[in-house]
């Protein structure tokens, strides 16, 4: 089947017309912009350290199991604010740098996948241990009325 010349040129047109967010290969979409917004406050949450800040991204539906079969590690909402202020009492000059390098919404679920850098100074008994960490980290969200929430990764 032929398809009309300007059938195939409107095709084409906005194929080009599409936008990736700048030096991305992601989509810019308002969902997309919204959780790499969400993403970049917890970041910035971290950063300062600060528990109420991180909880006020996190959906009541929070639930992750570590990445284990253990269930012994598993935290979910009620347990991470103790996790947080955990993790927060034994590092000091903490600066993490995300990278995201996919984003993918399907309905009222989003996820997004980075990779990070994590410099760090973890407290001792003696005295205090530079660290730094690189991996990479599927955050994923849920839409909660206009915005999105995070459900599991942190």
């Amino acid at each position: 089947m032929r398809f009309p010349s300007f059938v195939v040129l409107a095709a084409l047109s906005a194929a080009a017309c599409a936008r990736n967010l700048p030096n991305t290969e992601i989509r810019d979409t308002p969902d997309n912009r919204a959780i790499i917004a969400v993403v970049d406050a917890y970041r910035k949450a971290f950063d300062t350290r600060n528990t109420d800040a991180v909880m006020a991204l996190v959906s009541p539906n929070y639930y992750d199991d570590s990445g284990s079969v253990d269930a012994a590690d598993d935290v979910d909402y009620k347990a991470l604010p103790g996790v947080l202020r955990d993790t927060f009492s034994r590092i000091t000059q903490v600066r993490i740098e995300f990278g995201i390098t996919d984003i993918i919404v399907n309905g009222d679920k989003g996820q997004a996948d980075l990779f990070y850098d994590a410099k760090y100074r973890v407290v001792t008994p003696r005295h205090e241990i530079p660290k730094r960490d690189t991996d990479i980290q599927r955050i994923l969200l849920q839409r909660d009325g206009q915005s999105w929430k995070i459900i599991s990764g942190l």
